[in-house]
């Protein structure tokens, strides 16, 4: 603030020394011309103090009136002159001030200057957010929703400006600068005691590689979360030592092939990694046999290396001879009906339209469905915007970039439990996993089901610890009761228990608890604010387990459920 100030007294110095100069030349005037008494007669001039009153308070328009004695016709012409003088002198400074206030640089230094004090003042864990497109602006939204903090700096001032405007639950510190530049970066609070990690999501992979190098350097014990598009760039962040690296084309064909190979695995994963609280996502069968696949860039070269080795053969279309490493190609968009027949879309089981116009991938589904009307059909959807016209084309799987990294960034983020849980996962067979899929999705009752981790130690859980401290026994069945009707169990669902001794994967309700476990649920956000309570709070804790209710118990178990409130 102090630098802000001065930069205003630097540029208001020429206006403020001509109104102390005409100030002080019009008093001096008034202290040396002579005055006349009230019988008309000369007198001395006016004192220093009454020549300063008389001039202060004819400046500023207030104008009482001459002195009782009146003035002489000499300090009357004096007094004139003075006062245009003296209006010019304010108006320079009125002026001058109000063109200051415009002054870009001023305007960002004063918006960059709050912006560091509400970081600075920010007492909770909190995530810093580069970039504000859509995935940033989808991963702000789940973790406002989640009621997690977290600080966004966006190069495009009008995104800032969006985002000043948006519906979020908090006030959300954003900064309209370039992320990429290490003092952006701290000014954000990449060094705050409380940042738990960076996300550098914007559109440019270079800035992204700026992002993930600069707190690496500067803050080497935060996670670093990077979006790339080319495998150069993922390579360069890997070699030094970015936690997540996040491809959304090969992340999609990895799906794809498995939804392909282990249609339960992958619907089990895809539950699980979803947004909380939207809808469940519709169940997908690609079929085996023969796909073609429209634009072979990076993303139809992840789909090719993906597909290959599940027995898909495919045939590959695109504008320009590429290499395909031995595929069948045929030149041309696919969005042309003879280019599709040419691939033999008639007899193919599958079609992906990748290319990177959402138009040209739309036409390629509708000629493609036309043309074989039991084609399974893979779309992808480069712009956030043109949802509705994918949506009303009812396609079989739509790939969405920004909606596949802001998944896997706060799965991450905020159940770091669930990488393992899926580890897994990827361990078991399909009649394990569809068993699970048909559990979470009845769970969750037609949406995604809120996924989250506790770790029972005095912060996350001081009533169960204090108890398992005191060697007192806690099975997990004990604390999923409601905490309303002890006899009715809360909409949950216990996914892994990880202790010393390694991950209990779907641990049994008899399962002894000890200070320390990491435990990660699934249900509904009722139920996990119930949980909580329970955890936390030592009566409800006793009435759980015992069926006792200690003085003050109930008191508490109806503030905390919401659904006992009248």
């Amino acid at each position: 603030m102090n630098s802000i100030f001065f930069q205003v007294l630097r540029r208001m110095r020429a206006p403020l020394i001509f109104v102390i100069f005409s100030h002080a030349v019009a008093v001096l005037g008034l202290t040396l011309i002579p005055s006349v008494d009230t019988s008309g007669q000369p007198a001395p001039p006016l004192d220093f103090f009454h020549a300063f009153y008389f001039i202060t308070y004819t400046a500023t328009t207030i104008g009482y009136t001459e002195p009782a004695s009146g003035f002489s016709d000499a300090q009357r012409l004096w007094v004139t002159a003075c006062i245009y003088l003296l209006v010019v002198s304010w108006s320079f400074v009125i002026v001058s001030l109000l063109a200051c206030l415009q002054d870009k640089g001023l305007q960002n230094a004063l918006v960059t200057g709050r912006f560091v004090r509400r970081v600075r003042r920010m007492h909770e864990p909190f995530y810093l957010i580069c970039g504000a497109g859509e995935t940033g602006s989808l991963v702000s939204e789940t973790l406002d929703t989640l009621g997690r903090k977290f600080v966004i700096v966006e190069k495009d001032a009008l995104r800032v400006q969006e985002l000043d405007l948006g519906d979020f639950e908090t006030d959300v510190p954003a900064l309209a600068a370039d992320a990429s530049q290490p003092d952006n970066l701290l000014l954000a609070g990449l060094r705050h005691p409380k940042c738990r990690g960076v996300l550098a999501l914007t559109d440019d992979e270079q800035a992204n590689l700026g992002i993930a190098i600069a707190a690496r350097l500067m803050n080497p014990s935060q996670p670093v979360l990077a979006r790339v598009r080319t495998p150069l760039f993922g390579a360069n962040m890997a070699s030094f030592g970015t936690d997540h690296i996040i491809n959304p084309f090969e992340r999609f064909a990895e799906y794809l092939a498995l939804a392909v190979a282990a249609p339960q695995r992958y619907r089990l994963i895809e539950i699980l990694t979803g947004l909380p609280g939207s809808e469940t996502p519709q169940p997908h069968r690609p079929p085996r046999g023969r796909w073609i696949v429209c634009g072979y860039g990076r993303f139809g070269r992840a789909i090719a290396q993906q597909l290959a080795p599940t027995g898909i053969a495919l045939t590959v279309i695109d504008p320009e001879p590429v290499d395909t490493g031995g595929l069948p190609a045929v030149l041309g968009l696919g969005t042309e009906a003879a280019t599709l027949l040419e691939a033999g879309v008639a007899t193919a089981d599958g079609i992906v339209a990748g290319s990177d116009n959402d138009i040209n991938n739309l036409s390629i589904a509708v000629t493609a469905k036309e043309l074989n009307a039991r084609l399974f059909v893979v779309t992808r959807q480069n712009q956030t915007a043109s949802g509705v016209l994918f949506e009303a084309f009812r396609n079989d799987f739509c790939m969405v970039p920004s909606r596949i990294i802001a998944q896997e960034c706060i799965a991450i983020l905020t159940t770091p439990l669930l990488t393992r849980f899926l580890d897994g996962v990827r361990q078991r067979d399909e009649s394990w996993c569809g068993a699970l899929a048909a559990r979470l999705e009845e769970l969750g009752a037609g949406r995604v089901p809120s996924v989250w981790g506790v770790r029972l130690n005095i912060a996350d859980a001081p009533a169960v610890h204090r108890r398992l401290m005191a060697c007192e026994r806690i099975a997990l069945a004990e604390i999923l009761r409601d905490n309303a009707d002890r006899d009715s169990r809360l909409a949950l669902l216990p996914l892994l228990l990880d202790r010393n001794g390694g991950p209990i994967m779907l641990p049994g309700a008899d399962t002894q608890l000890h200070a320390g476990d990491m435990l990660l649920f699934a249900g509904q956000p009722g139920a996990q604010r119930q949980l909580e309570l329970t955890l936390r709070n030592a009566n409800v804790l006793e009435y759980v387990v015992t069926g006792r209710t200690r003085a003050g118990g109930w008191l508490w178990q109806r503030i905390g459920n919401p659904g006992n409130r009248a």
